[in-house]
């Protein structure tokens, strides 16, 4: 009996020293376990969903564990975004936010700002460029809005459709050298591309969009880039001055965030903020960003807050200059 019952007494003993254990095994289970998820609220093919799976490509290296993007489409940005904001905050599904999210809530789109994430970094910034085809008697961005403020309505802008972020440039550009916003009056177009098309065959004056978009055609000689609305010389374009140089100060442009859902746990965060940091200056990374015509712009968590309250600011100060505020 005495030995049945130091025999009962230790099984019951390591019974709980395994349950101690599973227990602590859980405690310190390491983020991240299982595979992690990115969302991309932009279609197939284009820059959001090319930069986006380069990072989950290059993330899983840095992370350990598989990384899988999904495209979430709809509502002008609004499904992709939402579907980011409102995952389950526990590290595993993440998501690129664009400059849309600057935009969305002020034109009524929906209520989401960049309030409702968990920032892990900025990694790139498309500024706006100031294109006239070649033929076009401006040499300089200057000497265009000089034309526009002595002839209001006669010459038209377009690259995107009415409220869009290249609309948005041309209108802010117009308000920083003190003409009335609406000046050039806006064509809607389904993107720079047929916008671009219709400045060449001369329907519009004005296209301001991405140099990155416009070099093919500047390449060709059939576009001259006068401007682009960046703090600094893109790198892809050295000889295209920035406005600022011209005297206008006024920088804009299409930008791309990483970022989860707000409330994330700090064991998440503090793997996946480094990881991140890393991915934006692996190798492969910025040869594919720069093949692409991409500029590298990184910002950390606390960088990328600031950046989302100034671009906030920026975009309905201009979305109230063109009366799109809802």
């Amino acid at each position: 009996m005495k030995f049945k019952s130091v025999a009962k007494t230790l099984g019951v003993a390591a019974a709980a020293v395994g349950m101690v254990a599973v227990s602590y095994g859980t405690a310190l289970a390491k983020y991240p376990e299982r595979p992690i998820q990115i969302i991309i609220p932009w279609g197939a093919g284009g820059g959001t969903d090319a930069t986006g799976r380069m990072i989950g490509t290059i993330l899983k290296k840095y992370v350990g564990v598989p990384v899988n993007v999904v495209n979430r489409t709809g509502g002008q940005g609004v499904v992709g975004h939402s579907a980011i904001a409102n995952a389950k905050p526990d590290g595993y599904t993440l998501g690129v936010a664009t400059v849309e999210i600057a935009m969305m809530h002020w034109v009524g789109l929906t209520k989401l700002t960049s309030d409702g994430y968990t920032p892990i970094g900025l990694y790139n910034v498309d500024p706006a460029g100031v294109q006239v085809s070649a033929d076009s008697p401006w040499n300089s961005a200057q000497e265009m809005i000089d034309a526009m403020k002595a002839n209001p309505g006669k010459f038209m802008g377009s690259g995107t459709s009415q409220g869009g972020i290249w609309h948005l440039a041309l209108a802010g550009m117009l308000q920083a050298a003190g003409v009335d916003s609406g000046a050039a009056p806006w064509v809607p177009s389904k993107g720079a591309a047929p916008g671009l098309k219709e400045l060449v065959a001369g329907g519009v004056s004005v296209v301001t969009c991405s140099p990155t978009e416009a070099g093919p055609l500047a390449n060709a000689g059939k576009v001259k880039i006068l401007a682009a609305m960046s703090d600094e010389r893109m790198g892809a374009f050295p000889d295209v001055p920035t406005l600022k140089e011209q005297g206008i100060d006024w920088a804009l442009g299409a930008w791309r965030s990483f970022v989860g859902p707000k409330g994330m746990p700090q064991e998440a965060i503090d793997v996946l903020v480094p990881a991140f940091a890393k991915v934006v200056k692996d190798p492969d990374f910025v040869k594919f960003m720069n093949k692409r015509g991409f500029q590298i712009v990184y910002r950390d968590p606390a960088g990328l807050k600031k950046w989302y309250k100034q671009a906030d600011k920026d975009m309905g100060g201009v979305l109230k200059a063109v009366g799109l505020v809802k």
